[in-house]
């Protein structure tokens, strides 16, 4: 019996082993191990007032070149006390917070605002500025259009445009609008360029404009045409416009009028018509009625 209890004790204590080792490693642990340092402090974010820059104009591309005379406005990102609206002087400079003149004239908004970052950060004045440039009036490159357009005026140019976009840009012709324009270079060369060409011709059609030309879309030209037509009344003289076609733009012939009874006034006279004649502004077209 006695020995059967000394087995007992002697599994009992076995069993027991892990156990202590398990606790003692757990108060080693303990014992070494620092205590964990307090978590650092978050640092509040410090809010930055939203942009007060004003929208660039839409057709201000950033690919505009400066020039003297154009007003922009020069803002830092966050920082209101930078907001700047200058005209560049006739030197091509504007006067900046802080780092004082630059020169502007040649460089386009993209390239300035970059320009200004980059100076701002050297000097020290911000760390990492966000400079805007935005063109609030157009002064040095523009074409100027002018005439039976939606909207006649100044048409910055930015890059190489031709006639056809200028027109565009500005509207689009008005329905008095003659089929020709008339494009006059700045040294003096006089171009007179058919609409539909401008359209649907090639390159050639449609020549570039530069800075300082001018577009002019006269008033169209008319014509009156009475008598024994269908339509009678005043109509735009298209390109090559004969008295053929006239006729037909006044709807045709009624039923009674006749062909051999066309009669041309010019400037107050009759003159000597035929069907192939082309008609010229102000003429005045009678039909008369067939002779039965």
């Amino acid at each position: 019996m006695k020995n059967m209890m000394h087995l007992v004790l002697r599994v009992l204590f076995a069993l027991s082993l892990p156990t202590l080792a398990a606790a003692q490693q757990s108060d080693l642990a303990t014992a070494t191990l620092p205590a964990p340092e307090a978590a650092p402090a978050l640092v509040a974010a410090i809010p930055v007032p939203p942009s007060t820059a004003a929208p660039q104009p839409a057709d201000s591309n950033e690919g505009y070149m400066l020039g003297p005379e154009d007003v922009i406005e020069v803002n830092v990102l966050g920082q209101p006390e930078f907001r700047t609206q200058s005209r560049v002087e006739s030197d091509g400079s504007i006067a900046l917070p802080f780092i004082g003149k630059q020169q502007v004239a040649g460089q386009t908004p993209l390239g300035l605002a970059a320009a200004i970052g980059s100076r701002l950060k050297a000097g020290g004045y911000y760390t990492n500025p966000v400079a805007t440039v935005a063109v609030m009036a157009y002064a040095s490159r523009y074409v100027i259009v002018l005439g039976e357009v939606a909207q006649p005026g100044l048409q910055p140019v930015n890059r190489s445009y031709r006639v056809s976009e200028i027109i565009a840009r500005a509207g689009g012709l008005k329905p008095s609008g003659a089929p020709h324009v008339i494009l006059r270079r700045v040294a003096g060369e006089e171009l007179k360029l058919s609409f539909k060409k401008l359209a649907m011709g090639s390159e050639q059609d449609d020549p570039v404009v530069y800075p300082g030309d001018k577009i002019f879309v006269p008033e169209a030209e008319t014509f009156y045409i009475y008598g024994q037509v269908n339509a009678p009344g005043t109509f735009v003289i298209l390109d090559q416009m004969t008295v053929r076609k006239a006729l037909a733009r006044a709807g045709g012939l009624t039923a009674i009028g006749s062909q051999k009874r066309v009669q041309l006034f010019r400037n107050g006279q009759a003159v000597k018509v035929t069907l192939e004649a082309l008609v010229q502004p102000g003429d005045v077209i009678v039909v008369g009625e067939r002779m039965f």
